[in-house]
């Protein structure tokens, strides 16, 4: 008798722990999504190229009227460009010279004025050539 309580107390506690961890990790898993609809939306990415210049779009997502400081930075911290810009979705196009920038890192960091931490983005250029040979059977 002692044994079967001791294997449904032992059965009782893992399905404890089971339950505890399976509704735990959803509900943390949302925690952080919470907070990225409470922050604004920083996002960076590269578009393609005019006239062999890589463009970049930098996208700007705020519930909420926000101000932002848009800044980009060579690599020996020369300010490249520098903007403050207000509003609630606002979308930025930027076309880098590769013929004064060469391969140099640009850095570009946008602030909030409500959320001061600021998003921090580098761009870093590398030239590679890629070349490929295809075999194919002829029917």
């Amino acid at each position: 008798m002692k044994k079967v309580m001791n294997q449904s107390t032992a059965i009782a506690i893992a399905l404890f722990v089971i339950l505890t961890i399976a509704f735990a990790v959803p509900v943390l898993a949302n925690e952080g999504k919470n907070e990225d609809k409470k922050n604004p939306g920083v996002e960076l990415k590269f578009i393609g190229n005019y006239e062999n210049q890589p463009v970049f779009q930098l996208n700007l997502v705020s519930a909420v009227e926000d101000e932002f400081t848009i800044v980009l930075r060579d690599k020996d911290g020369n300010v490249l460009y520098a903007d403050k810009v207000k509003g609630t979705n606002i979308t930025k196009k930027f076309l880098l010279s590769t013929e004064e920038l060469g391969d140099n890192l640009v850095t570009v960091e946008v602030k909030s004025k409500k959320n001061q931490k600021p998003e921090v983005y580098t761009i870093n250029r590398k030239q590679n050539l890629v070349e490929e040979t295809l075999v194919t059977k002829l029917k």
